[in-house]
């Protein structure tokens, strides 16, 4: 490294250890702003350099005094140079993790643990680098000092895992079987062995005390109970319309959808399971031999406990420890199911990248692997032939995939095959019918989601006693569940001339029916949904049905014209500190936001106003014909979020003469008014314009009825239409 350059870094060390020092001292004082917020989420990125960076030198710090070392100028130079990057790397990841830390969710001994070594680190790294040139930093010290370094980021390298995947996400899979094994069936209490493990093993990881997403903790009964930042988790006996089923059943795209994208999502069966337990009043201490022989959370929390029960002894050996690890890429992973035992599970993921090679490949292992997962994978019954090299196969998870009754034909050779999974699949009843006597050891087989209906399930156990057959139509053989309501397709509501509005649900072969006449839909008499052009501002309302299940609830979808859009936005008055959104441009950038400041849209999509107007100007490069404006806000009167008390609109050729186009005021809540997202609208006679001055003043002063009577109320408004 240059000498120039050198001493520069070093200053900046030196003034990076300043700064850090500060930051920790005053951390409780620490605001971050939103583009801050962003820089700090650049941790988990950035952190990887100065581990590897500190790690090398450190090493070839431990072995600097060797005669053979000692006096090579080059490895001098080029440790020294290691040294001050990886410090100053350190640096910048240590300011980082302080900005994340300040976000919402992240609390408890963990973090503390985390920060005070990471830091620890740096400060560490950096007086190693001033001291080693002097007279007392011999060999010994060097020694020391590198141990110490390395075992510092052994476990700041562990807490930090800890924080983003749980404390027990090594070990969790082999505890989490050993767990459910070790407990016999007349034992098994329903919560404690079937929904915590669930919970455990998918949502603890963000939702712990030390990492609290949304104010949520998931790892004990009460904490269940409690909640989070966006209310109850559940209601018990109503899974219709608790929280903790909405946000699963939610599309996978869906910035709400839990567990987020990238997190092991929950199975058909999980999501089964808690929706049914719910249902049976969220009891935590109910055992599962007290529930009916007949019902169903009993036989499917029974299908989910049987399978991870472990056999004895398997008569194969372990496969190579280099041939798993090699068959192991980004979209296919190979595991032992438990400590000491051969047995592998496979589980292949990514439908963009799905190949039978990634099956036919697998041939040096064939006897290992017990159980293959290729749920939602684009399966046809031409793969299943790779599939029969698994000569040990004990459950096989085809679920959402293309294969039929007629290419399961082909799974009869498998002679040990005993659990397999076949929802959202095409097979129907005929082809069930010449299939399950084929496969001889098979005993469950799951059918959720496919054509048969709860007569068919029932015509299928009755021909096939030794098989546990798992319908999705049966809740106690009289209430079926009850469909999560439809969900919009379109990225936006939010439209200039005309909207190709799209509805979608989760759930395969649903019909969604609408009405766009303010009436409620029916599953016979409302049109049938496919695709709708909208030329207009409008409302739709709209509810799922599919024979089986309950129809849903109803969903109301509130679309927008807005035809044109400012070249250039400028505020006139600021914006309130903590309601930023995307300053100027929050107004016409096609985002609404909602209700709940749990979610990201309510944080980011509102621009918010309380001790001075919200005022700014437009400017059109050319021309327009305008003759309405509509301000889109929420009113939540309970924490003094109120409707604009008046709106102006001024216009006209230049900046200088603009004149009233129109003054308006929105209709007032009334005490215990339910949130709410209103829209109100001012019109006026045709203008042509190039310049447009929007004033809209917060209400002066809150209602006497309203218990902050007399203060200032917010106003928070996330997008205007101008037509």
């Amino acid at each position: 490294m240059h000498l120039r350059f050198r001493v520069f870094a070093e200053q900046l060390l030196v003034a990076s250890n300043i700064v850090i020092l500060f930051l920790l001292i005053f951390e409780s004082k620490l605001v971050i702003p939103a583009w801050l917020q962003t820089v700090g989420r650049m941790h988990p990125l950035i952190l990887h350099f100065p581990i590897v960076i500190l790690v090398i030198a450190m090493l070839l710090e431990f072995f600097r005094f060797q005669p053979e070392y000692a006096a090579n100028q080059f490895y001098k130079n080029f440790l020294q140079n290691m040294l001050l990057v990886g410090a100053l790397f350190a640096a910048v990841t240590v300011v980082m993790g302080l900005f994340l830390s300040r976000e919402e969710g992240y609390s408890g001994d963990v973090l503390t643990y985390h920060k005070w070594t990471g830091a620890g680190i740096f400060f560490f790294a950096s007086c190693i680098y001033f001291v080693r040139n002097t007279n007392w930093y011999k060999a010994p010290v060097a020694k020391a000092g590198a141990f110490v370094s390395v075992v510092a980021l052994v476990m700041t390298g562990h807490y930090g895992a800890a924080l983003t995947h749980g404390s027990n996400f090594i070990w969790e899979p082999i505890d989490s079987q050993k767990t459910m094994a070790a407990v016999p069936l007349e034992q098994a209490v329903v919560f404690t062995h079937v929904v915590q493990p669930i919970l455990e093993q998918k949502c603890t990881s963000c939702h712990n005390p030390d990492k609290l997403k949304g104010q949520l903790n998931l790892e004990n009964a009460e904490s269940l109970l409690k909640g989070g930042k966006s209310g109850k988790l559940f209601v018990a006996g109503n899974p219709e319309v608790s929280l903790l089923l909405k946000r699963v059943h939610l599309p996978l795209d869906d910035k709400k959808h839990m567990p987020p994208t990238g997190k092991a999502q929950l199975t058909l069966q999980e999501i089964s399971l808690l929706t049914l337990w719910v249902k049976k009043n969220a009891d935590f201490k109910k055992k599962l031999t007290e529930l009916p022989a007949t019902d169903s959370l009993r036989m499917i929390a029974t299908a989910y406990l049987k399978p991870i029960e472990q056999e004895i002894g398997y008569n194969f050996d372990f496969a190579d420890e280099e041939t798993v690890a090699k068959l192991n890429t980004d979209y296919r992973t190979i595991l032992p199911l438990a400590r000491e035992s051969p047995a592998l599970a496979v589980n292949i993921y990514n439908t963009a990248t799905y190949d039978v090679k990634q099956l036919d490949e697998l041939g040096e292992i064939k006897k290992q692997v017990i159980s293959l997962n290729l749920n939602k994978m684009p399966v046809k019954d031409a793969d299943l032939k790779s599939i029969t090299q698994f000569e040990n196969l004990r459950r096989l998870d085809l679920n959402f995939t293309d294969v039929t009754a007629n290419g399961l034909k082909t799974l009869a050779s498998l002679k040990h095959l005993q659990n397999l999974t076949l929802s959202g699949t095409k097979v129907d009843l005929n082809g069930l019918k010449t299939l399950l006597p084929n496969l001889k050891p098979l005993k469950t087989v799951a059918v959720w989601d496919t054509k048969l209906t709860a007569a068919d399930v029932l015509n299928l156990q009755n021909a096939n006693k030794n098989i546990e057959i798992i319908g999705g139509f049966k809740d106690d053989g009289k209430n079926p569940l009850k469909l999560n309501p439809p969900q919009v397709k379109n990225s936006s509501t939010i439209f200039a001339q005309s909207l190709n509005l799209e509805l979608r649900h989760p759930i395969k072969n649903v019909d969604i029916r609408y009405t766009t006449d303010g009436s409620e839909p029916d599953s016979v008499n409302s049109p049938l949904f496919d695709k709708m052009l909208v030329t207009k501002s409008g409302t739709i309302k709209a509810k799922a049905y599919k024979e089986g299940w309950y129809g849903s609830d109803l969903a109301i979808f509130v679309f927008f014209k807005s035809a044109y859009n400012p070249d250039s936005v400028n505020l006139l008055a600021p914006l309130n500190r903590v309601h930023q959104a995307e300053g100027a441009k929050t107004f016409f950038d096609h985002k609404l936001g909602v209700i709940g400041a749990n979610n990201p849209a309510w944080a980011n999509n509102w621009a918010g106003v309380r001790d001075n107007d919200m005022a700014f100007i437009s400017e059109f490069k050319k021309p327009i014909l305008i003759s309405s404006l509509g301000v889109h806000y929420m009113v939540e009167e309970d924490t003094g979020i109120f409707p604009p008390e008046s709106i102006e609109i001024w216009g006209g050729e230049n900046a200088q003469s603009l004149k009233l186009l129109t003054k308006f005021k929105a209709g007032m809540p009334k005490k215990g008014d339910r949130p709410s997202l209103q829209t109100v609208e001012g019109t006026f006679k045709p203008q042509s314009v190039s310049y447009l001055k929007i004033i809209a003043k917060p209400l002066s002063k809150i209602p006497e009825w309203h218990r902050s009577k007399g203060k200032k109320a917010l106003l928070l408004v996330d997008e205007m239409f101008l037509n």
